[in-house]
């Protein structure tokens, strides 16, 4: 039987079972209730009394069975009925510790949905619940810096987690009015984290060469051996729960509660919310170390000061997303932005080929242009709008098209459409009735522009330019006598300056 039972000594009469009758109930258990659908044990008791009356047996009473059952080993029921995760969560000694002997020896990375709806910073309509990347070192438990995303996890947030860990904070803080300190910063020494697509990318793991930054992974379906950042994000989403629009952490607590009706942040404004608590979570007492986590980095660096970028706005660069771009004589336009930096004057109209223009998805008060194998920044063209990030952007683009779309008049496209259509209907006609009479002229014969009446009894001018089936010439001689032929019906004129001789019927008169 693959479900094991419990040891030592059982009691008498619980598995007192007939043979028969003892296959049936542990052949029920097997493919029955050790399963991932975890039937009740009224469900199993049924199934076993349909079989028991189908191999006329006497079946056990469910008192019975569910003692029968107490004498299973309960890890390998849990096992079998929840999964590895919780029989491990349950059942798994724990007996080391995974620890860290200096600051930024280990930093680990790891990603959770906010448990909070957040608005647009332009109509305050509900756009989504955002992802928080976050980074914590192992040490002295400090948190070195966050990424708040409304997408996914890919290998831009954890860039920007990581460049936020990395560049120091105080022109961070000053931008977001935050006038306390955040003292840690610094390049890690390795990178601790999940298995996830993003950790795995080659741009992730080139720019974490290219600082001399190792990466170590945890064995898959082992969240444990990430305890120190698990345990940081339950206390933020702990905190997160006392602001409006929050999901709380499951629907039964949730009730009534409208997130999306209370929701009430910004992404700029849950960033510093963030930010602040963070702060808060510096200063007070770790219980996993004793003592506070400000208190813990600002002794260990005392003896061993962390490694420093030299170049952070190079650095930075370096984890930037990016698009191609043509430099146009307005500037760069990217994400519906136009961005102009003096510096473009000498390329204009000289640079053929696109650009490739960075960007950091936090601010999109600035763009950073490679020409010529150096960065140059271009703020936007409109300085006095206000610092917005690019899903608070693209969530005001949509309220945009939406507002469009309601203003459509479907009435007026369609009559507009219907003129359009008659228009060229119209002018077809026109055209092909034109060139139909023009068909039978040989080439270069056409009718004298200047052939129009200029009165009701005037005669009618013709150029002295050849016209006409019969080859004459339009000599001032001619032309009076020609015009009374018109007239008289013997000759047609066309529009254009075309003269046709009209044939004589039996009678000598010209046919019309």
């Amino acid at each position: 039987m693959l479900i094991g039972r419990k040891p030592g000594r059982q009691r008498r009469g619980i598995d007192a079972f007939e043979p028969e009758l003892k296959t049936l109930v542990d052949e029920a258990i097997r493919t029955f209730y050790a399963t991932l659908e975890r039937p009740k044990l009224t469900r199993l008791w049924k199934r076993i009394v349909a079989d028991c009356r189908h191999n006329r047996l006497t079946p056990p009473s469910i008192r019975r069975l569910k003692r029968y059952l107490a004498t299973f080993d309960a890890e390998v029921m849990t096992r079998h009925r929840e999964g590895r995760a919780r029989a491990d969560a349950q059942f798994l000694a724990l007996p080391g510790a995974f620890s860290a002997q200096y600051p930024l020896q280990t930093v680990q990375i790891d990603h959770t949905k906010v448990d909070v709806t957040v608005v647009d910073p332009i109509e305050r309509q509900p756009i989504g619940r955002p992802i928080l990347t976050i980074a914590i070192d192992v040490c002295t438990r400090m948190v070195l810096g966050f990424y708040l995303s409304l997408e996914a996890p890919s290998v831009t947030s954890v860039a920007l987690c990581l460049t936020h860990a990395i560049i120091d904070n105080a022109c961070w803080l000053q931008d977001r009015g935050i006038s306390l300190d955040w003292p840690a910063s610094g390049l890690p020494q390795c990178i601790h984290v999940d298995n996830g697509a993003e950790f795995h990318a080659r741009a992730f793991k080139r720019g974490c060469d290219d600082h001399n930054i190792a990466i170590s992974y945890r064995p898959p379906g082992t969240p444990r051996f990430g305890g120190h950042v698990e345990r940081l994000i339950g206390t933020m989403m702990g905190a997160v729960h006392l602001l409006p629009g929050t999901h709380f952490s499951n629907v039964s607590d949730r009730g009534d509660y409208d997130p999306q009706a209370r929701a009430v942040m910004t992404m700029r404004e849950l960033e510093t919310w963030l930010a602040l608590e963070i702060i808060a979570y510096h200063s007070d007492l770790h219980r996993g170390i004793g003592r506070p986590p400000v208190a813990a980095w600002t002794e260990a660096v005392s003896g061993r000061p962390p490694r420093q970028v030299r170049d952070p706005l190079g650095f930075l660069i370096d984890f930037l997303p990016f698009e191609a771009r043509v430099l146009r004589r307005t500037g760069i336009h990217l994400n519906n932005i136009c961005y102009w930096s003096d510096g473009f004057a000498p390329w204009i109209g000289r640079c053929t080929d696109k650009v490739l223009v960075k960007y950091d998805p936090r601010d999109l008060q600035r763009v950073f242009v490679k020409l010529d194998g150096t960065y140059l920044m271009a703020p936007t063209r409109n300085p006095g709008r206000p610092a917005i990030t690019l899903w608070e952007q693209k969530a005001a683009l949509r309220v945009q098209r939406a507002r469009g779309r309601q203003e459509i008049d479907e009435e007026t496209i369609f009559q507009t459409i219907a003129a359009q259509r008659a228009l060229v209907e119209q002018a077809t006609t026109q055209t092909r009735r034109l060139r139909e009479r023009r068909a039978h002229l040989r080439p270069g014969q056409r009718f004298p522009q200047a052939f129009r009446r200029t009165s009701r009894r005037s005669s009618c001018r013709i150029s002295p330019w050849r016209y006409g089936n019969d080859g004459l010439s339009a000599s001032r001689s001619h032309r009076s006598g020609l015009c009374r032929s018109i007239r008289a019906g013997a000759y047609r004129a066309y529009p254009g300056g075309s003269v046709d001789r009209l044939p004589a019927c039996s009678s000598g008169t010209p046919q019309a």
